[in-house]
């Protein structure tokens, strides 16, 4: 596990919303990003993730306000955006599934939390970033925003459609002061990777303890798993002072499998 990071304060005062704060790549985030003095709204539908990470943000210059809340709700969603400056769409679920097999109604809500409510999200935060003059959108898409993978429909239809929202949002956010980006990592320590290599393990017929490198790393010359932190980090650049410039583009953390 990478420390938490030392205090920081270069985005002190600014607000974020982070989705998917419970664990993961959003806990990092929501620290992080508590470490340079923003203030956060932690979202997520596990409550007690969320109190967890209130506990472990306890301390850090910003603050974290943690919010229990369904993606699919999609109004609240909106709602829940508004007086934003920062925006880390992170949210996701994974289902693994060939595709004639693979449920439609699943296919639906895959795509309804990870691509419809960062649409409603963005354009809760939008108004309010475009009146200040500032803001940061930055989406957590995935190698498979770039690359596709067999037995993951929803996934990389949602990530690649997110890649595109996130360039559109940059076209347009632009002359109002508002970045728009992703973050595209390969695979990282998280539980839904975890959930991934029992399920990968079923569609491949092969034993769990292969998986990693034999599966979900076998394009991946960087034989290890991205770190949560990690990600963090790569956010907490876009957000930074030096990055007013750099926007409509993907900051891809994947170990240099799409160099291949």
């Amino acid at each position: 596990m990478i420390p938490t990071p030392a205090p920081d304060t270069s985005l002190h005062g600014r607000t974020a919303l982070v989705t998917g704060a419970a664990s993961g790549i959003g806990a990092a985030c929501a620290v992080r990003l508590a470490a340079a003095g923003v203030r956060v709204r932690a979202l997520d539908r596990d409550a007690a993730g969320l109190t967890a990470l209130a506990e472990r943000a306890a301390g850090l210059s910003g603050a974290v306000e943690t919010v229990v809340l369904d993606l699919t709700d999609l109004d609240a969603a909106e709602r829940a955006a508004a007086g934003a400056d920062i925006l880390v769409n992170n949210a996701g679920i994974q289902i693994v599934r060939p595709l004639q097999e693979f449920p439609p109604e699943a296919f639906h809500t895959v795509l309804t939390v990870m691509l419809e409510a960062p649409f409603r999200l963005i354009r809760g935060a939008l108004p309010g970033m475009y009146e200040r003059g500032w803001g940061r959108v930055v989406n957590i898409s995935s190698v498979h925003g770039l690359r596709a993978s067999a037995y993951k429909s929803a996934y990389v239809a949602a990530k690649h459609g997110l890649e595109g929202l996130s360039k559109v949002t940059a076209l347009e956010g632009a002359p109002h002061g508002v970045t728009s980006n992703c973050v595209s990592p390969g695979y990282v320590r998280t539980p839904l990777v975890e959930r991934q290599v029992a399920d990968q393990a079923a569609a491949h017929a092969v034993p769990e303890e292969r998986v990693l490198n034999d599966v979900l790393l076998a394009g991946s010359p960087l034989k290890r798993l991205v770190e949560p932190e990690e990600v963090a980090e790569a956010v907490a650049y876009l957000c930074g002072p030096y990055t007013s410039a750099v926007t409509g583009t993907t900051l891809v953390l994947d170990g240099g499998w799409t160099a291949r």
